[in-house]
C-alpha cells in the first residue's frame, strides 16, 4: 500500500484519509437524517456541526439542492424553505483537515418514481472510479460515465464536472467530464478528484444554467477598504476561510448586526469577493448526484470517501 501511493506525501495522505473518513461519517449519517418537511437550514448547519464535531472544518458550506437545482444551493441567514414532498435531494458536503479537502455527495430519494434515477448516478460514479487511473484520457472517461448513464435511459448533465482537488482548493483547474469531449488533458499519479456525475430524465436538457440567486462565496484577492467595518468583515473572511468557499450566515456577529449589510454589499460591488451562482437544470427536470474523493495511485483509484 506504502509503495502505491509514494508519490504523495505521507503527512498530506493521512489528513486526506482523515477527511475523507469525516466526510464518509457525516454523508451517511445525513442519508438517514433527511425527510420531508425538514428545514433547509437545518440540514446544512446540522451537516457543518458534525464535520466540526469530529474534528474537521468544512471545506464549503453544505450544498442542499432539492430537484432541479443541480448545485450550490445553501441556505441564507434565516432561510424558511423546507424539502418539500417526493423530493430528490442532493447533499453535497467538504471536509479539510489543514486544507487537505474531501468532497462527496449523496442523492436521497424521497420519491419512489425517481429511485432509478438515483441508481443511475450511482452507478456512473461506480464506473467513474473503476474507469481511473494514471495516465487516462479525460476523454475516455467521460466516455465512461456518458455511456453508463445513456444505457440506462437516462442523460449526463454535459457543463458540470468532476474536479482536481489542491491543498485549500476544491477546483484546482483539471476537469473530469461526465460526457466524451475532445481533450489531451490526462490524469496523473497521486492527484486528488472530486469524481461527480451528475445525471437528469431523458427529456432533460442535460446542461444546467446559472440562476440569478448566490449563496456561497470566496475571497478573491486582497482589496483595501476605505470602510472600517468592510474591513473588518474582509479581514474576519480572510483570517478564517481564507480561499475556500463560505456562506453569508458564518459571518454573524463579525462586525456590528446594524453594519453588516452595507459592509457586506461594499465588499460585493468592489469584487472583493465573488457569488457563486445556484445552478438549475435547464429544463427544469430533477437533478441526482454522487461524488467521491478519489486519490490516483498506480494501479488505479483509492476511494478516500
Amino acid at each position: 500500500m506504502v509503495n502505491r501511493m509514494k508519490e504523495l506525501p505521507e503527512d498530506a495522505l493521512k489528513k486526506y484519509q482523515r477527511a475523507g473518513k469525516i466526510a464518509h461519517d457525516v454523508r451517511e449519517s445525513m442519508k438517514k437524517i433527511v425527510h420531508e418537511g425538514m428545514r433547509i437550514i437545518d440540514i446544512c448547519e446540522k451537516t457543518e456541526s458534525m464535520i466540526k464535531e469530529k474534528g474537521g472544518r468544512p471545506a464549503f458550506p453544505c450544498n442542499v439542492s432539492v430537484n432541479e437545482i443541480a448545485a450550490h444551493y445553501t441556505s441564507p441567514p434565516k432561510d424558511k424553505r423546507t424539502i418539500p414532498e417526493r423530493s430528490l435531494v442532493k447533499v453535497d458536503l467538504g471536509v479539510h483537515i489543514d486544507g487537505y479537502i474531501a468532497d462527496t455527495a449523496v442523492t436521497v430519494c424521497l420519491n419512489p418514481e425517481l429511485e432509478n434515477l438515483v441508481s443511475t448516478a450511482e452507478a456512473a460514479l461506480e464506473k467513474a472510479v473503476e474507469a481511473l487511473r494514471p495516465w487516462l484520457f479525460t476523454s475516455r472517461f467521460g466516455s465512461a460515465v456518458e455511456k453508463t448513464i445513456k444505457s440506462r435511459g437516462f442523460k449526463p448533465i454535459s457543463n458540470l464536472t468532476g474536479h482536481l482537488i489542491s491543498r485549500y482548493s476544491v477546483h484546482a483547474g483539471k476537469s473530469l467530464p461526465n460526457v466524451f469531449h475532445i481533450s489531451t488533458s490526462r490524469t496523473s499519479l497521486g492527484e486528488i478528484y472530486g469524481v461527480e456525475p451528475f445525471v437528469t430524465l431523458a427529456d432533460g436538457a442535460g446542461k444546467i444554467r446559472s440562476s440569478s440567486d448566490a449563496y456561497i462565496y470566496r475571497l478573491l484577492r486582497h482589496k483595501s477598504q476605505k470602510d472600517v467595518y468592510a474591513k473588518q468583515l474582509a479581514d474576519y473572511i480572510e483570517k478564517n476561510f481564507g480561499s475556500l468557499p463560505f456562506a453569508e450566515r458564518w459571518l454573524k456577529g463579525c462586525v456590528p448586526h446594524d453594519r453588516f449589510d452595507a459592509a457586506f454589499s461594499q465588499l460585493l460591488l468592489s469584487k472583493r469577493f465573488m457569488a457563486y451562482p445556484v445552478f438549475v437544470e435547464a429544463n427544469g427536470k430533477p437533478v441526482a448526484q454522487a461524488e467521491h474523493t478519489v486519490l490516483i495511485v498506480k494501479d488505479g483509484c483509492l476511494v478516500l470517501t
